[in-house]
């Protein structure tokens, strides 16, 4: 389901996977132009997935972040900038200690013209990589929002989750973000 967009003020859409939900939100989140940011599954083949499916690695999906952003504000290559530097784009189906199918890393386009640039910036990124961007580029299809209880995560977990201070905190501080100490 893509988010409702008014299509006169101009709102674009697009959808990333860079491991796990909760740090690739708590990122864009903060980034300027970002509208809104929503942690969810796309690109497996069970409908209405539940995040104990995904994590059976079995369905297909990755879990993504869809990003409602305002192209006059930012645009799609300084998000992709964003991405490439807030995960490890040479890891295939791994981020840190995350292991799994459902943490590849994903550039779900929602057009022609978003494939074209996803593209172009993942060949500009490898430069700035040693070993090759195994990041797949795929037409985007049926989003599912995670559980309500995934949403916002950071902001409202930061405080009672270790993994918030041990691993959303310093990717926060990588990126010159506002984090907790």
């Amino acid at each position: 389901m893509t988010p409702k967009l008014n299509a006169s003020d101009g709102a674009e859409v697009v959808t990333l996977g860079a491991g796990c939900f909760w740090c690739t939100e708590a990122v864009f989140q903060q980034l300027p132009g970002v509208l809104s940011v929503t942690s969810g599954y796309m690109g497996g083949h069970v409908p209405k997935p539940s995040y104990e499916q995904i994590c059976g690695g079995e369905t297909g999906h990755a879990e993504v972040t869809q990003i409602v952003f305002d192209p006059k504000q930012t645009t799609l290559v300084q998000l992709l900038d964003a991405f490439w530097k807030m995960h490890d784009p040479t890891t295939l189906n791994r981020q840190g200690n995350d292991v799994g199918t459902q943490y590849r890393s994903a550039i779900f386009y929602h057009s022609q013209t978003q494939r074209t640039a996803a593209e172009e910036a993942k060949r500009n990124a490898q430069s700035q990589f040693a070993r090759p961007i195994v990041t797949e580029i795929t037409k985007a299809t049926e989003f599912y929002p995670a559980e309500h209880y995934h949403q916002d995560y950071y902001r409202q977990n930061k405080n009672r989750n270790p993994y918030c201070h041990i691993v959303i905190t310093p990717k926060l501080k990588k990126m010159g973000l506002e984090y907790l100490c």
